[in-house]
């Protein structure tokens, strides 16, 4: 779409979906990428994975932040011949690998050989650059044709809203992924000084999430029942951002209400268990609460009752020891949509059982069996068999890790004054249609895309 005079914007993945961001920026005739993520869930049906768009103007690529829905077609992308600098921040790269080198075993069945050597080429390309710092991005006809700067999005750890200078000193904005405010372990974003063009988010343009002391409510109530009655309560959750979020409340209940040597918190995803690590190394990127309770003494993610599982022989005893016994338990496991991963264990051996408890915390794409157990599924297929769901089914929407409806328009409302477009991407389109319904009757003069 062009956006002015030699402008113009192409949606190569995350217009009318939730996942596979990619989108081009072109000035000049030369262009950037911002984001190049893998499809999933029902967003991948009719989608390739290779790159069918020409990469003979992209002179860099620009990454938000580090979920695989915006890096995961990173190796289709070199694949193709792009070997130009990824800009990202400084935590976003520090990610990167690990949640690539995650990917391309679940996705290719790559060998850890391989692995390594594609991380190893990744990790060349890779200028990590710091928030609030304005970097040029060069011309292949000598000088720079734009500049770059990343701002806090507090979806997760480095995740960012991206600026990018236009001719006529205009600015485009790509909001990437942006968290919900109020959040206690990161801060939240800050909407910019000036947006001519925005490029913004709509994944829950549609609602309004529970606040955050009501998910602490329904977290505390369900821990309660669980010491009291017995049974497990399965977290499936994303290894990046609701992992963390989950350890910073639950350790914050459980201090707050002397629960402490009552129930086991089992991390069983070793990807989960790396992030964790990353979040404590970049705590300068928390939040003020978040860093006062450090600074008191207090480990929020790794508390004395926090467990974390390595190998795959311990992960096996555990959902035995589970199956058998009944006892109470809190188990975080990936994969968040239940997709893979050690969740599913839990699943297979835990939703007959009417004391467990599966509490979903993140957006469930369809298609996914996250999303059939949620929407109330009497019986599932698990790995060939089907498995009564006698379990208790909870979502805490207040746990997400995106900004929902009035999240979105604060955001807009703090850069409007030059706003002359609001294009919304990254969302359903009867989610997109609700939410520019709005934004039309409150922004008159400012062109709203969907």
């Amino acid at each position: 779409m062009q956006l002015a005079p030699n402008v113009e914007v192409i949606h190569h993945g995350g217009k009318n979906t939730v996942t596979g961001s990619c989108h081009e920026l072109a000035i000049n005739g030369e262009s950037v990428l911002i984001d190049c993520g893998l499809f999933q869930g029902a967003d991948s049906y009719n989608q390739t994975l290779k790159i069918d768009f020409s990469l003979t103007r992209v002179r860099a690529l620009i990454l938000t932040h580090a979920h695989i829905d915006h890096i995961g077609r990173l190796p289709w992308l070199f694949a193709a011949g792009f070997r130009g600098p990824i800009y990202c921040t400084q935590a976003t790269a520090y990610l990167v690998p690990l949640m690539l080198s995650d990917g391309l075993k679940l996705t290719l069945d790559l060998s850890k050989s391989k692995r390594t050597q594609f991380i190893d080429l990744i990790f060349k390309h890779l200028k990590p650059i710091n928030y609030s710092e304005w970097t040029p991005i060069k011309s292949n006809y000598g000088g720079y044709f734009t500049y770059v700067r990343f701002n806090p999005a507090g979806h997760i750890l480095g995740s960012a809203y991206i600026e990018l200078k236009l001719p006529k000193d205009e600015i485009a904005v790509f909001s990437g992924d942006l968290g919900p405010n109020h959040t206690p372990l990161l801060p939240d974003a800050i909407p910019p000084k000036r947006a001519d063009y925005l490029f913004l988010e709509s994944t829950y343009g549609n609602k309004c999430h529970e606040s955050i002391d009501k998910r602490s409510e329904r977290l505390l109530d369900i821990i309660k029942r669980s010491i009291k009655d017995g049974g497990a309560i399965i977290v499936p959750a994303f290894s990046v951002g609701r992992t963390q979020e989950l350890l910073f409340d639950i350790e914050s209940l459980l201090y707050h209400h002397k629960l402490q040597s009552t129930i086991p918190i089992i991390v069983d995803s070793p990807m989960a268990a790396k992030i964790t690590k990353a979040y404590r190394r970049y705590c300068k990127l928390w939040s003020h609460e978040a860093k006062q309770k450090h600074q008191r003494g207090r480990q929020p993610l790794s508390f004395s009752q926090c467990i974390v599982i390595d190998s795959h022989q311990e992960h096996r005893r555990v959902v035995n020891r589970l199956a058998s016994t009944g006892e109470a338990a809190i188990i975080i496991s990936a994969s968040g949509m239940c997709q893979g991963g050690r969740v599913v264990d839990y699943l297979n051996a835990l939703l007959p059982d009417s004391r467990t408890d599966v509490l979903f915390c993140g957006y469930q794409a369809k298609e996914t069996l996250g999303r059939t157990i949620q929407m109330g599924a009497k019986e599932v297929w698990i790995e060939g068999k089907r498995v009564k769901v006698n379990a208790q089914v909870h979502s805490l929407s207040g746990y997400s890790a995106h900004a929902d409806r009035n999240d979105l328009i604060a955001f807009v409302e703090g850069c409007k004054d030059h706003l002359k477009q609001l294009h919304l991407i990254h969302g359903g389109v009867k989610v997109k249609t609700k939410l520019a319904y709005l934004f039309r009757k409150k922004l008159k003069m400012v062109k709203v895309v969907t």
